[in-house]
């Protein structure tokens, strides 16, 4: 499937973009500056505005970004309070914006681990933005691709176990669909930065056939440029998803 903005200017339908991103490198940037990791956490609530603003312009029409893993909650209780409290703050003052702008905010992840509070605050952003269809954000909180798998696994045995549906019945297509990533298209590109090379437990099933990225940029520094970039290393790419091409297959 193409990618990128060629819709623009034609009248027709977007075609989909999903790009992933991992935010990494707040506490570095931090350190660097000698100011405690909080610092840091708050200058990437600002680099993910600068992002999300970027993104559209740039042909992106769905957006996953990784906030807070389920081995996040090993860090220090202060730094874990200080990052919901950031989250909580963001979405308390961008939503009104948000919501205007025509973007579809979702949180993917184990809501049932995460404060009262902070699931009022995502279940408001759902309600207040559900049928808007500009741009769709997706934030991963409290997410981890392995139990996210092994969830859908138990929901479909509990379908098999009270007759809703036979072993047989299981494919790629209905696995996905019982993931917290439902409903989404397809993942194409996947953006880690701060130099680091893992996947770090993120997307492990939608990312099959993604391309990947990673940038030598601390995520405070990220804005539009920086994933214009990455884009257009993107879209230099060729994608065969397992296929080749007639031509590329040598005669005996």
């Amino acid at each position: 499937m193409p990618s990128g903005p060629d819709h623009i200017g034609t009248g027709a339908a977007p075609v989909p973009l999903h790009v992933a991103i991992i935010m990494d490198g707040n506490g570095r940037w931090a350190k660097a500056r000698r100011q405690i990791r909080t610092f840091g956490h708050k200058a990437g609530v600002e680099a993910l505005r600068k992002t999300i603003t970027a993104a559209p312009h740039l042909g992106v029409t769905h957006m996953t970004v990784f906030a807070f893993s389920t081995e996040n909650w090993r860090r220090p209780a202060t730094e874990v309070s200080d990052l919901m409290g950031l989250l909580k703050a963001f979405i308390r003052s961008d939503l009104d914006r948000l919501a205007r702008e025509g973007v579809c905010v979702r949180i993917i992840g184990d809501r049932a681990g995460l404060p009262v509070d902070i699931r009022e605050c995502v279940d408001e952003a759902h309600q207040r933005t559900q049928h808007n269809n500009r741009f769709f954000l997706q934030v991963a909180l409290n997410y981890g691709a392995q139990a996210d798998i092994l969830e859908a696994v138990k929901t479909f045995a509990r379908q098999v176990k009270a007759g809703e549906a036979a072993l047989e019945d299981l494919t790629a297509e209905r696995f996905g669909g019982l993931l917290s990533t439902s409903g989404l298209p397809p993942l194409d590109l996947l953006i880690r930065t701060s130099g680091e090379h893992r996947l770090s437990n993120f997307l492990l099933w939608e990312a099959a056939y993604a391309e990947f990225v990673f940038q030598d940029v601390l995520w405070p520094d990220y804005d539009g440029e920086a994933l214009k970039a990455a884009l257009e290393e993107f879209r230099r790419r060729e994608r065969r998803f397992g296929a080749v091409e007639a031509s590329d297959v040598a005669s005996v």
